[in-house]
């Protein structure tokens, strides 16, 4: 069992940066790939990047290629995703998750309450 706590969400202006970080507890932490998906009102939830559990292998999704990266430390039990000139669109509830290396949200067995991010223009 992991349990997964986001913390960094909250109100940025369009072009600036914010720090998600995601504390896992349980054990295996480190046997798990973690992955960052978000959900914008009226929209499905979408894949947003991946980390495997060694942190060799990383993925985004197109549109935050080049603006957010992924990143573990497996000896604090956390994630993060360093997202930088920020996008109206970024506006969403992010969520961490804890599973397989994936895109795919049913990849993931362990998610997050969320931790909402806001940009104005």
């Amino acid at each position: 069992q992991v349990q997964v706590v986001e913390s960094g969400g909250g109100l940025v202006q369009a072009g600036g940066s914010l720090i998600l970080s995601c504390a896992a507890s349980g054990r295996s932490f480190s046997g798990y790939a973690m992955g960052w998906f978000r959900q914008a009102p009226g929209k499905d939830r979408e894949f947003v990047a991946a980390i495997s559990w060694s942190g060799n292998s990383t993925s985004y999704r197109d549109s935050v290629k080049g603006r957010f990266s992924i990143s573990r430390d497996n000896g604090k039990n956390t994630v993060y995703l360093q997202m930088n000139r920020l996008k109206r669109e970024d506006t969403a509830v992010y969520y961490c998750a804890a599973g397989t290396y994936s895109y795919r949200p049913d990849e993931y067995k362990y998610w997050g309450q969320g931790t909402q991010v806001t940009v104005s223009s």
